[in-house]
């Protein structure tokens, strides 16, 4: 194992949004809600949504495949708990707006327990047993347990792992950087499961044939980094996994702009990273990769930080998938003061939700409630203006658009100039609409250009 302590990688462009990571940084993981009623949704991945396999009135256990799909590009879901299903039913979904859903009420004749993470003594001794596990193994145990990437994007994890002669890789970077202001859920996972991650990152290693593995972490976590230096260090035999310091920057942990923080290489526009033989996983994910593996347990709880001015108690918690956001924020003693919105996510690129029964998904990292001042409409703040033409959203952005001329072709409606200026690569971080002085929601037109777009490729003939 080797340390670069450099803590200077970085990408061209982002921004230097307020950390606010002091409300939970020292919030170790505890044990969330106990449910009264869940909603597992069956689209929570990219990629063709699961069909149920279970019916209204069964009864269901922990663990239990509830949804599934024939797609290669999709992931299982299962039932967290002991119940009954009391329907399959639209539920609101943070991004499809509505979507199936099965509904779980709990068994009454089995006392409830708040959900409780794994002992991490299962992990620390795991070392010896990493090898009798096969590629094959991995890959279908990691289909099996449902897992998508834990980070936000949701992709298939045995999709990314598993070999392609087509597109051979041989880079892994395992995302430690957490560059979202507000949430630790990453952060106190690196440092309370740190051997749990590191059997991950050797499965994951394995299954996928990658040679070396760089775990990247921002320099403003150096207890994240010492954790896992240290666990590394008395590990058997992780000679090809480089612990890499990077520098604290909004969006360092996009994949596009960790990869050319770390390797100094390109994505090309509209691909992805096996294009150039990388993959990029996040640390929750290879925590989950270890327990699909060793224990075959599917992905049914994750750990998430409830956090924000407006809340009692934020912390981070380890959650039951299906928990409605509402039942999880009264958990934390409901709010404060008046809070003026409620995100899915962090506040550059989360998700406002109108509905609290929104249900907690795998790829929901935090659950962030924002007051009036925070999303600027205190009166101080001002209100938007004309673009004066600063050129600030095109030095802060990540991708090195246009933003402003994406968005006023979207504004006007020509969605082919929009593509001319390449508004499918638009990443959607937010930081054109943070820098611009004149208030635009630059980042808010791009994403209705994106919609408009999918709606008009819907309607034109096959």
């Amino acid at each position: 194992m080797k340390t670069m302590l450099i803590g200077k990688l970085t990408f061209p462009g982002g921004t230097h949004p307020p950390q606010r990571k002091d409300l939970t940084a020292d919030s170790p993981i505890q044990p969330g809600p106990v449910v009264k009623k869940l909603a597992v949704m069956l689209s929570q991945h990219t990629g063709a949504p699961c069909r149920p396999t279970v019916k209204p009135g069964s009864i269901v256990q922990p663990g239990q495949l509830i949804g599934d799909s024939d797609a290669f590009i999709s992931a299982p879901v299962h039932s967290p708990i002991d119940g009954r299903v009391k329907e399959v039913a639209l539920q609101s979904h943070p991004v499809l707006g509505r979507s199936p859903a099965v509904i779980i009420e709990p068994n009454p004749n089995i006392p409830p327990k708040r959900p409780r993470p794994k002992s991490q003594d299962l992990f620390r001794d795991a070392a010896e047993l990493l090898d009798k596990y096969s590629p094959e193994q991995i890959c279908l145990a990691v289909r099996k347990a449902g897992i998508v990437g834990m980070g936000g994007a949701g992709f298939p994890t045995r999709v990314k792992i598993e070999p392609n002669p087509r597109l051979p890789k041989h880079t892994m970077i395992v995302n430690g950087c957490e560059c979202e202001p507000y949430i630790t859920c990453d952060y106190r996972i690196m440092l309370e499961w740190t051997e749990q991650i590191i059997a991950g990152i050797i499965l994951a290693k394995k299954a996928s044939g990658c040679e070396r593995v760089f775990v990247a972490i921002e320099d403003n976590k150096p207890q994240a980094i010492e954790a896992v230096r240290v666990a590394l260090k008395n590990w058997p035999d992780t000679g090809y996994i480089h612990l890499v310091p990077v520098k604290t920057k909004y969006p360092q942990g996009s994949e596009r702009q960790l990869i050319k923080a770390v390797l100094n290489r390109n994505v090309p526009t509209g691909g992805i990273p096996p294009m150039i033989g990388v993959i990029v996983l996040n640390v929750a994910t290879c925590a989950a990769i270890a327990e699909a593996v060793i224990l075959s347990l599917p992905l049914t709880h994750r750990v998430l930080t409830v956090t924000g001015e407006a809340v009692a108690e934020p912390g981070n918690y380890y959650v039951t998938i299906g928990t409605p956001v509402g039942e999880l924020i009264e958990f934390c003693g409901g709010v404060t003061q008046k809070s003026a919105k409620v995100v899915l996510g962090g506040p550059m690129m989360g998700i406002a939700v109108a509905d609290l029964e929104t249900p907690i998904t795998k790829t929901t990292g935090a659950v962030t409630v924002l007051t009036k001042h925070q999303i600027g409409k205190a009166k101080f703040r001002g209100r938007q203006t004309p673009c004066i033409r600063c050129g600030r959203c095109l030095q802060a952005c990540p991708e090195h658009l246009n933003p402003t001329k994406i968005a006023h072709a979207v504004k006007n409606n020509r969605l082919d100039i929009a593509q001319d200026y390449f508004l499918s690569a638009c990443n959607e971080c937010g930081c054109c609409s943070y820098v611009c002085p004149a208030k635009i929601e630059l980042t808010g037109y791009i994403k209705t250009g994106k919609i408009f777009l999918a709606r008009q490729k819907k309607k034109m003939p096959e």
